[in-house]
């Protein structure tokens, strides 16, 4: 018996995809589920007005493809982040986060990864921060509504990007609907530039970590890196995940236009289930 579920993010498919194909390529490949993606972008953004009969099309073409869409990476906050000085930008960031939660509740997604960023595009100050809290808790009382996990992600930037940033705000919020959820790559080229130990910062979120991004970097370069080609330490990082706990786990990586993706993403499968189907995981 499998302990672990192994999700793809979407984007390590073609966009020019359909969600049925998306969804059977994932499978084809190996993985549990797929993560979603709510970008900055308007098109991915779109998403969040998806009609009623549209959710329900989609949660057919799960049944049928036999895997479902189980987790969404809410990156949109980047552009409407919750912190931003722009009343207008904190009132879009708001409404994204309300949509984002319905949308989730009605396709059976069990966790949304917020961005952790006060702001992206200005520069962080304690008002930023402090707009930012107030914010994270409405978001938490709308998932607890919902009954949808929110986690943070680990993020390239200073203000999130360790186990110990996110944990402040976890526990400033202190509510059982938001956690953390790390991403690998960026803790290890946070861990790197400081000196610092990757699995010391994991064990920060001790009881808190409800998944872990699997994402492949190189210092400083923290996107499009392919798998066993960077500096990830997936085998260490995913025996600690383990022991604290997580038994969830998504493979983020892109398409970048390779012909040989599919074949990318079956070596990506092999090479994380691999880490995960270690015997010593289950001592």
């Amino acid at each position: 018996m499998k302990h672990y579920q192994l999700g793809l993010y979407e984007k390590a498919m073609p966009g020019t995809l359909s969600w049925r194909e998306k969804l059977k390529t994932a499978k084809r490949a190996g993985f549990d589920f797929v993560e979603i993606s709510i970008d900055e972008s308007d098109e991915k953004l779109a998403r969040l007005d998806m009609s009623t009969a549209e959710r329900m099309a989609l949660v057919r073409e799960m049944s049928e493809a036999g895997l479902p869409i189980r987790s969404m990476c809410l990156s949109g906050h980047r552009k409407y982040p919750l912190g931003s000085s722009d009343p207008a930008v904190c009132t879009r960031s708001i409404e994204i986060m309300e949509k984002a939660v319905r949308l989730a509740a009605d396709l059976g997604v069990r966790i949304i990864q917020l961005a952790g960023y006060d702001v992206y595009y200005e520069d962080s100050t304690p008002d930023t921060a402090a707009r930012f809290l107030e914010n994270l808790s409405f978001a938490a009382m709308l998932a607890a509504q919902s009954g949808v996990l929110l986690g943070f992600e680990t993020m390239e930037t200073p203000f999130m990007n360790t186990v110990e940033k996110a944990m402040r705000y976890v526990k400033l919020v202190d509510s059982p609907y938001l956690q953390v959820y790390p991403d690998a790559g960026n803790l290890t080229n946070a861990a790197v530039a400081s000196g610092s130990d990757v699995c010391a910062d994991l064990r920060m979120g001790a009881g808190h970590l409800i998944a872990m991004h699997l994402k492949e970097t190189m210092p400083g370069v923290f996107r499009e890196v392919p798998f066993g080609t960077g500096h990830v330490d997936f085998k260490t990082l995913i025996k600690q995940a383990w022991s604290l706990g997580v038994r969830r786990y998504v493979a983020e990586c892109w398409y970048t236009g390779s012909p040989d993706w599919e074949q990318d993403l079956a070596l990506a499968q092999k090479l994380l289930s691999g880490c995960l189907n270690k015997e010593d995981l289950r001592c």
